[in-house]
């Protein structure tokens, strides 16, 4: 049974061989998951999937679209990926505060960071090379309908200012 250290300690090593590019840390990840047994992988998922959920926040989601100057519905999805990919220290800190964003990463390229889009798939992928099967239902509650809490008018650049005024500063102005 994978716990949470390990998971993140997973993370953490293939995000900083991969030197913060987030699809050579998916493929590392990807590499480092199928060398394990399929049970760990189906465990790294159900982690990976428990703070993906945890993440689905309009003040979160608020961050992102400062941070890359507007997010999708999908757009959002693949950054909620890259943020776990940050990390524990970043992912938690930005749940308890996501404006600490500004503060927390360090150099920030909009052609390669904000989208972990493949980091989602590689607990997947991983298992698929392990068992020559489709992964199985993680059997976990399913993710929230809506983001929690209160939703954030992502147009009003004057409340994003005021709301997110660490990550406008360095990011916007």
């Amino acid at each position: 049974m994978m716990d949470e250290t390990e998971f993140w300690e997973l993370v953490d090593a293939a995000r900083e061989d991969a030197e913060g590019d987030p699809e050579e840390q998916a493929d590392l990840l990807e590499e480092r998951l199928a060398r394990m047994d399929p049970e760990a992988v189906l465990d790294f998922a159900r982690h990976f999937e428990s703070r993906y959920h945890r993440a689905y926040r309009w003040d979160l989601w608020g961050a992102a679209w400062v941070l890359l100057d507007g997010a999708s519905d999908d757009a959002f999805d693949f950054f909620r990926c890259w943020l776990i990919g940050q990390g524990r220290e970043v992912f938690e800190g930005a749940l308890h505060d996501p404006d600490s964003l500004a503060g927390l990463l360090g150099d920030f390229d909009e052609e390669i960071d904000g989208d972990g889009a493949e980091l989602g798939y590689a607990a997947d992928e991983a298992y698929e090379q392990l068992t020559g099967t489709v992964a199985p239902d993680l059997d976990l509650p399913a993710g929230p309908a809506e983001p929690e809490g209160t939703p954030v008018d992502f147009e009003d650049d004057s409340r994003l200012a005021e709301r997110y005024p660490r990550l406008w500063d360095r990011f916007r102005s």
